[in-house]
Formats: C-alpha cells, structure tokens, sequence
C-alpha cells in the first residue's frame, strides 16, 4: 500500500471540515489507517496544524488498569494476589503514567510538547493549545465525564469529535449523555486508584457513575441515520466528524427512549 503521509491527513481533514480555530476531541487508531509515513507524530502535527494556535486538540489518555483488580482490568491474575496489586500499583502521575489502550497516537500525545493532561488516575484526558488548560484541570475522582468534566467542558466549548478509523465504542462523549440521561437501573459504583495524597502513595476509594458503553455502536448508527456526519477516507480507515452538543444531546434522548431494563446491576 501507498505510504501515507501527513499531507494526505492534512487533506483529509480538510475535506471532513477540520479547520483552524476548532476544538476537537480526536480518538484515533493508527494501525488501521495503513502504513503512516512518520507514525503518530505525522497524524498529531497534522491535527494541531489544522486546528492551529487558536484551536484545540484532545485525546483520552485513560490508564484505566490503575483500578482495582476486583473490576477485572489486570486479566487472570488470581484472586489472592490482588492485595499485592492495591500495595503496589504506581501512583498516577499525568508526566509519566501510559496509556492503556488508547493508541499510539494518544501515547505520543500525552508527552507532546505543550500538552496538558488531567489529574484523574485512570480516565485522564490530555489537551493541546488554546483551551488546554481549561478543559484539563479540576478533572475530579468522582466526576470522570458528566458536566464540568473534560468531556462536559468541551460541550460548555461547542467542540466537535473526530473519529479515525475507530467506532462509536471508542466516542468517549457519549459518557456525558449517560450521566445526563435518566433512565432505569442507572447507579453508581465504588472505584480504587493509586494517587499522590499529601506526598505519599495511597489506595484510593471514590464513587462515581458506574461507566455503561455496551450500546454505543447502536447509538452511534442511530445518530448518524438522523444526522449529518462528515466523512473522509484516509488510507484504510474512515474518519468522521460531528458536532460534539448534538450527539450528545441525541444521546440524551435515546438512552432514556431506549434504556428501560436495568441489564447491569
């Protein structure tokens, strides 16, 4: 396959509307775009460069394994050897902690030059340019995506999400229509992360929103047979665009329409 190269993302983009002065929330995956003349550097120059130095960009940058072993993100390590796990897991520190399966992209971005990210332990959120400090800051324990959140900052923004070569599953926006939305058997869980409190290292507890993304493909086709969702195909991958309130706001919607049976209790 042709390499691809940051001039074509650069055209893609163009061609989807991305353009300078945005905000956007990006979610990529680079591999499925093909072969990237310059990796993920290409695709995060080409995206701050579009956007330029009055624009926005974020990724998610969660490192959601510093949870508890109880919720299953440290795989088929037995049950007995948790302990060691809440003993020893690192601490987060938004300068040093990696990605969990958010990408290379997103892991080269967390470190960009110029880059902020936020202070939650396992769903931190990671900013370039003009609004980057305001959306990554005050990112609390308890609230990981409803308003006042990242996610609800970049709606107060009017942003837009930018999907590359990903699904719907990966729209992290659609968080913000859950904690909007009401609906039967939402309810709240008990989280634990390793955290810097006072200078020292400690297991920390805290309750929040218990994260429900199972339909999100089904609410992402659904939104796109109402509304406008620009497109553009970028070697292997399809990339979309869409207004970040409108989605959102659709979301709304059709969680409480659609979410009767309390299925994850």
């Amino acid at each position: 396959m042709k390499p691809i190269t940051k001039q074509d993302i650069a055209q893609a983009l163009k061609i989807l509307g991305v353009g300078e002065g945005q905000t956007i929330m990006a979610h990529t995956s680079l591999g499925k775009i093909g072969y990237v003349c310059g990796g993920a550097q290409a695709v995060i120059e080409a995206l701050t460069e579009a956007v330029g130095p009055e624009g926005t960009v974020m990724m998610p940058t969660q490192s959601w394994k510093n949870l508890d072993p109880e919720d299953g993100v440290h795989g088929d390590v037995p049950e007995e050897y948790w302990p060691i796990i809440r003993e020893n897991w690192p601490a987060y520190d938004p300068r040093v902690t990696p990605t969990n399966t958010m990408g290379a992209v997103a892991e080269m971005f967390r470190a960009w030059p110029g880059t902020l990210r936020s202070a939650h332990p396992a769903r931190s959120v990671a900013a370039w340019g003009k609004h980057a400090a305001y959306l990554t800051e005050n990112h609390d324990l308890s609230n990981i995506f409803g308003d006042g959140s990242p996610i609800g900052k970049l709606y107060e923004l009017n942003g837009s999400v930018l999907l590359i070569g990903v699904g719907y599953d990966k729209n992290t926006s659609l968080h913000l229509a859950d904690a909007r939305a009401r609906y039967p058997g939402k309810h709240t869980c008990v989280e634990h992360s390793a955290v810097m409190e006072n200078g020292r290292r400690v297991w920390k507890a805290y309750e929040t929103l218990y994260v429900d993304g199972e339909d999100f493909e089904q609410i992402g086709a659904a939104f796109e047979a109402e509304r406008t969702v620009s497109r553009a195909l970028l070697g292997n991958a399809e990339l979309r665009l869409m207004n970040q309130r409108e989605l959102v706001d659709f979301a709304v919607r059709w969680m409480e329409e659609n979410r009767r049976l309390p299925t994850h209790m």
